[in-house]
């Protein structure tokens, strides 16, 4: 291991700072499509239960109008994190009638052209507006079938008090000035994003859980997978489609080269996507789509990771980065595990929170082209073929064995992982490092391989696999009824949003084409 790595190690084992790692903060947004009672994208408006999608804190929707997104709120406690998601489906899975929650990352059946996949309604404020307008540019470019892809987005920060003793030992080490300021914050999250970026792929093939999709969903589409049976399709090593050619992966995006080096450069690389006009776009309905940029907003640039800052109203997310730093990351390369009732686990949460302290410690040098590339191929390789025997990756110019190398990050990680179980007490985060481990050496364990076999094992069909599994949670969530106090809260949730709802419908003043200007103006002044 680097000097760095053993340094900051030696900082957080100390003692006194131990008790700092208790105070790591995560949320989590999981992502659900609604189905009819058989299997079908439901065709529905977003239930009237559910409040406003457009202000309700912890229920709203993603692309689609079936597309539910839920939402955590900030907590230092993963039981209480995964006990809030749990509730959320309980009071959802409650309030559906005769419709339920797909839960898996690929698709439910889907209709034969984009028609049959409604684009989500807010409203009729301007944010409203803007959100639907969007979403409406994002079926045009990519197709609205990608758009019903789901997945899970694991928030993750650490808490100012770490922040300080981190840099008084550099103070002390080497002379640096100053206290951990934004600046100092930022430069050490894009470092754990750049390492992030080059060990992901270890993240993939542990969880990664779409290997296969009904074949509806490609519909024509060029491919390389295989068939398996007669609706389904998958790649025999396949360990998440979802973050592959199938998924969210944009061909117009691919010369995209954004930096990650510096706070500076990213924001401006993506600001000159946003405002640079792309032909492709030119020719689509300018009420469809907010703008002909190569990005329309920076959500539409797809990465596996972002850093992340809350914005104040009206904000852009960059004009929120370039003014506070950054306030914390965001991962967004974890499969919807039909396997689990809520799709992620205890398990894996702790063995991702031991991961990103890794990529904060262990040294972060800058990526350059090369490097990038490589960063790039080892994500596909794994993605399609992770559990081909002897698959190698490129690391430093040269190939590697993946399950050597995913054995040398565990090293790290693990220690990382023990120091959190001195925090914490127990031996909870040990037991998930080697529960991943144990995956490197027998690839079978994988959720991938698992889906993979219980669809083999019954017709061969990924859709029944999933309807079966996702009929299961739903029955298991109608079955244990929320106490009175729960349903209150989120009855109280609803009527708020409403309420905030029709606040913004009632105080608009401007025109939206004033409203979108001066949005996109923002851009220009960064």
């Amino acid at each position: 291991m680097s000097s760095t790595f053993t340094q900051k190690l030696a900082v957080l084992a100390e003692p006194g700072n131990r008790h700092l790692l208790r105070d790591i903060r995560r949320g989590i947004e999981k992502e659900s499509l609604r189905m009819d009672g058989e299997g079908r994208l439901a065709q529905t408006p977003h239930p009237e239960a559910f409040g406003s999608p457009l202000t309700h804190p912890s229920i709203t929707t993603d692309f689609s109008e079936a597309l539910l997104e839920f939402i955590t709120p900030v907590s230092t406690s993963i039981a209480d994190t995964l006990n809030e998601l749990d509730d959320i489906h309980r009071f959802v899975s409650q309030n559906l009638g005769g419709e339920a929650l797909w839960n898996a990352s690929m698709p439910c059946r889907l209709g034969s052209d984009d028609d049959a996949i409604p684009v989500a309604q807010y409203g009729s404020s301007h944010s409203a507006t803007m959100k639907t307008r969007y979403r409406l540019g994002l079926g045009h470019r990519y197709g609205r079938k990608m758009q019903t892809i789901a997945g899970i987005h694991y928030n993750f920060s650490l808490p100012e008090s770490l922040w300080d003793v981190l840099h008084r030992s550099e103070v002390a080490q080497h002379g640096r000035n100053g206290s951990a300021d934004k600046d100092y914050v930022t430069e050490n999250y894009f470092a754990l994003i750049r390492n992030f970026r080059r060990y992901s792929w270890l993240l993939v093939y542990a969880f990664g859980a779409a290997p296969a999709v009904s074949s509806c969903f490609v519909n024509g589409q060029a491919h390389s997978l295989e068939a398996l049976g007669d609706y389904t399709l998958y790649a025999r090593h396949a360990t998440s489609l979802r973050m592959g050619d199938l998924g969210y992966q944009s061909n117009a995006q691919k010369n995209l080269h954004i930096c990650y080096n510096h706070l500076d450069y990213y924001v401006d690389t993506l600001c000159r996507a946003i405002t640079t006009s792309h032909s492709d776009y030119e020719d689509f309905p300018a009420d469809e789509q907010l703008s002909t940029g190569l990005l329309q907003i920076e959500n539409e640039f797809y990465s596996p990771i972002r850093p992340k800052r809350v914005t104040a109203s009206g904000e852009i997310p960059l004009g929120a980065l370039r003014r506070g730093g950054v306030e914390y990351i965001e991962v967004r390369c974890l499969d919807v595990n039909p396997l689990l009732p809520v799709g992620i686990s205890a398990q894996q949460i702790r063995f991702i929170d031991a991961f990103l302290l890794y990529c904060l410690c262990v040294e972060s040098p800058f990526c350059d082209d090369d490097a990038n590339a490589d960063i790039t191929e080892n994500l596909l390789d794994v993605v399609n073929r992770g559990r081909e025997p002897g698959l190698t990756l490129r690391h430093l110019g040269q190939s590697r064995n993946l399950v050597e190398w995913g054995e040398d990050i565990l090293d790290g990680v693990e220690q990382l992982a023990a120091l959190l179980d001195e925090a914490h007490g127990g031996g909870d985060y040990m037991e998930s490092c080697a529960a991943q481990r144990a995956k490197l050496r027998n690839s079978a364990l994988t959720p991938s391989a698992q889906i993979l076999e219980q669809i083999a094992e019954t017709d061969g069909s990924f859709f029944h696999f999933a309807l079966r599994q996702s009929q299961q949670h739903d029955a298991a969530f109608r079955e244990r009824v929320l106490s009175p106090a729960q349903h209150a809260h989120y009855v109280a949730l609803k009527q708020e949003s409403k309420a905030a709802q029709a606040a913004a419908e009632s105080q608009q003043e401007e025109s939206f084409d004033d409203y979108l200007a001066r949005f996109y103006r923002q851009y220009s002044e960064l």
